[in-house]
């Protein structure tokens, strides 16, 4: 999978997230621990939790 950064992490700070997009599942992990635990969710998913956090901010 090609994971990359979220533009909102800094490439110092404790806040490193990455995502993967498969065709069909978004995966996300943290970068510091790229061996550690993983979440896969839907398209759907990621997109009403895209809409969701850019609405608390």
């Amino acid at each position: 999978m090609a994971w990359f950064k979220s533009s909102y992490s800094g490439n110092d700070g404790p806040e490193c997230v990455e995502v993967a997009i498969t065709p069909a599942t978004i995966h996300i992990r943290d970068s510091k621990n790229e061996n550690g635990a993983q979440l896969a969710v839907t398209e759907a998913t990621w997109t009403e939790f895209l809409d969701f956090a850019a609405h608390c901010a």
